[in-house]
């Protein structure tokens, strides 16, 4: 069993979001949005620790995936989010599990199949794999793709690969990536 704590970092508001893997079946466990404030940026970062800190002694997850930074517009926010996940890879690695870093593009073609994927269809896609009920919030629901992107890559430890090559795109020159069914 593998139990992935995803996590979506940012400096004001940090998304995660727990999955569970046994076998070929993904269980949804618990998610949410660690509100950091308006305070200091040290203030705001030692309530991501502390809030990670708490996320992981209660979920006790296995794993981590975190997403990777992209290139803003403006350097500082970029610089701000680049603290935010180095306090949630310190977070993990002091409870002494494997975290692996993926680009949202590559989160979005796992999820959804396409990497130019929007917002909303993250969040449709997110709601529909795990049979969720109700939308869990654009940042939790973006942990959430985090950790089904964990799932379902062939570099994890133990993770099995779930895609299939579209027969719609085969011919058209470009590559599309579905979520498959079980092989075995």
């Amino acid at each position: 069993m593998r139990r992935i704590l995803g996590i979506d970092p940012g400096s004001i508001k940090t998304g995660w979001g727990v999955i569970e893997i046994e076998e070929s079946r993904v269980s949804y466990i618990d998610s949410g949005i660690l509100q950091l404030g308006d305070g200091t940026m040290v203030q705001r970062l030692v309530g991501l620790y502390e809030g990670l800190q708490n996320v992981i002694r209660q979920y006790q997850p296995t794993e981590a995936a975190i997403e990777e930074v992209f290139l803003a517009k403006n350097f500082q926010s970029a610089l701000k989010l680049g603290q935010a996940r180095g306090v949630a890879m310190l977070s993990a690695g002091q409870a002494v599990i494997l975290t692996r870093e993926f680009a949202a593009k590559t989160v979005k073609q796992a999820v959804c199949g396409q990497g130019q994927a929007g917002k909303s269809q993250m969040q449709s896609m997110v709601i529909k794999l795990l049979g969720l009920v109700e939308n869990p919030g654009e940042d939790a629901a973006d942990a959430l793709g985090i950790a089904l992107c964990a799932a379902y890559t062939k570099d994890g430890v133990l993770a099995e690969a779930r895609f299939r090559l579209s027969s719609r795109s085969r011919g058209r020159g470009r590559a599309r990536w579905r979520l498959g069914e079980d092989q075995s």
